[in-house]
């Protein structure tokens, strides 16, 4: 006989951590660049009808009543739907038909907005008010401003295919041609191999090595070049200056670029003290040719905080308004569309879009002062730095700023990041501000390794040919002046700056001094 199962209740308790998706927003907003941020803030009004930038010319007085009148909304003896609302007449067309008028004699029917189209000229040119585009005259019948004229700069494939349809009549090297062209990058170097474009066009190597050639003699000089040295080499042809010693000293830029000097002046058969004309003449080539037709974008750098001095001595630190946007609800929308009498789908639709706006308001609101408070902890310890430059920078880490402001670690490591802050000694990225620290001799406070390595490079740069320092006599000085340092230290913050070592830049300095003198 089977076993009746015995029902039991108990009582357990856990503990877990949920993000919510408010809380997953706000961690987001936080670490976000102002240009990102932007881009998100745009993409929220275009999902949410609920959400407005708010206008910086109107008064706050103006802002309060219409959220204090969104409170308090009329009443709609009529019962419709959102689709209806959207639906009725325009208020512009009823008064005009309440004025007995036809709306289609005072608009034109092909006029992009509500606005009137503008008369035909007794010439049967267009009329073109203030911000019109280019062409056609203004209201004085002028001719157009020529340097109002927005010209479109030409695109390095577009400057060479015009070159290619002059140059190239057989239809087999033409096609070539405009597959070479295709394969350049930005700054002109043909960088796949010319055996897997011939295999792609089922042409044979030699045909495509030819049209190559040719069109390397296009211009700019230099472009089409597989290599530094190839392009080089045509720019150096194209002025009439490729002599066999520059020859030699495209081949052997590996010896250029380790200053064995005099081993380059024995490879090309010249005098050591015609060596540096040589290498200026390469200084004056474009080692970019297609770079001034096809331009990389320019990423700006907006600071989203200002640091100044103030009148008593001390740095006020200020958020730039410009790039926080004034993002607001428009309650007296809201309230019109729950006024009316909305559908329940409706309603859903209008009370989650209400949170949603209230809870981005919210959060970039708490991330503006997040970001404030922590510019400020960061100036308040790297006053140093403000007033005497890099040599003032001090250790700082983000567990100081965090217990400070009594916030996790992680909340200040998503603050930091690609955030800009504009100092009277330039703009600088929050993290630049969080250094290392290495112990001083005297047991006294410890000095920042940024601090460490701008000291490092100012001694090298202040050697002569006769007292180059080691990485030994280096430490010796550091330890001096109260930095307690080790030699390793020393030479990998010296690799990390590009500084070759002391033999070499004694051999160097040297050679620099043989070919002056």
């Amino acid at each position: 006989m089977s076993r009746k199962p015995k029902l039991e209740q108990r009582q357990r308790q856990t503990q877990t951590l949920t993000m919510t998706p408010e809380l997953q927003q706000a961690i987001r907003l936080l670490q976000m660049s102002n240009l990102e941020l932007q881009a998100f803030i745009a993409a929220e009004l275009e999902r949410n009808p609920l959400l407005e930038i708010a206008d910086s010319d109107e008064p706050e007085e103006r802002r309060a009543a219409n959220r204090d009148e969104a409170e308090t909304p009329a009443e709609e003896p009529a019962q419709e739907s959102l689709t209806e609302a959207f639906a009725r007449e325009a208020p512009s067309e009823a008064r005009m038909r309440s004025m007995d008028m036809n709306p289609a004699e005072v608009f034109e029917p092909a006029a992009p907005s509500d606005q009137p189209a503008a008369p035909p000229s007794p010439q049967g040119e267009t009329w073109r008010g203030a911000g019109g585009g280019g062409g056609g005259r203004n209201f004085d019948n002028a001719p157009p401003d020529l340097e109002a004229t927005v010209c479109g700069e030409k695109s390095l494939r577009e400057h060479l295919l015009e070159q290619v349809e002059l140059s190239f009549f057989e239809p087999p090297e033409r096609i070539i041609a405009r597959q070479l062209v295709e394969h350049l990058d930005g700054d002109g170097y043909l960088r796949e191999p010319l055996k897997d474009i011939a295999a792609r066009l089922g042409a044979e190597p030699e045909m495509v090595e030819q049209v190559l050639h040719r069109l390397q003699g296009l211009e700019p000089a230099g472009v089409f070049a597989r290599n530094l040295a190839e392009c080089f080499r045509l720019q150096l042809a194209d002025q009439g200056a490729l002599d066999d010693a520059m020859a030699a000293l495209l081949d052997h830029l590996d010896l250029l670029a380790a200053r064995d000097f005099e081993a380059l002046a024995d490879i090309c058969g010249v005098e050591l003290r015609e060596l540096p004309g040589m290498v200026e003449r390469l200084k004056r080539l474009d080692p970019r040719p297609g770079a001034a037709f096809a331009p990389e974008p320019v990423q700006l750098v907006i600071p989203d905080v200002f640091v100044r001095s103030a009148p008593d001595g001390s740095w006020l630190v200020e958020l730039n308004t410009e790039t926080l946007p004034k993002v607001l609800v428009n309650n007296a929308y809201r309230a019109l569309l729950k006024s009316g009498g909305a559908r329940k789908e409706d309603r859903v639709f209008i009370d989650d879009c209400t949170a949603r706006a209230g809870w981005l308001v919210k959060s970039l609101d708490q991330r503006a002062r997040t970001i404030l408070s922590v510019a400020r902890e960061i100036v308040r310890r790297q006053d140093g730095f403000l007033t005497r430059g890099v040599a003032g920078l001090k250790p700082l880490t983000l567990r100081q700023v965090a217990d400070a402001l009594g916030m996790h670690e992680s909340t200040i490591s998503r603050v930091v990041a690609n955030k800009f802050m504009a100092t009277p000694r330039g703009i600088f990225e929050f993290r630049y501000f969080f250094t290392t620290a290495i112990a001083s001799t005297d047991g006294e406070e410890a000095v920042s390794a940024e601090a460490v390595r701008h000291r490092i490079r100012s001694l090298i740069e202040e050697e002569t040919p006769d007292a180059v320092l080691s990485d030994d006599a280096i430490v010796a000085i550091l330890r001096k002046e109260g930095v307690d340092i080790a030699r390793r230290t020393v030479a990998k913050y010296r690799e990390s700056m590009g500084i070759p070592s002391s033999p070499k830049r004694r051999r160097e300095k040297k050679m620099m001094r043989k070919i002056r003198g």
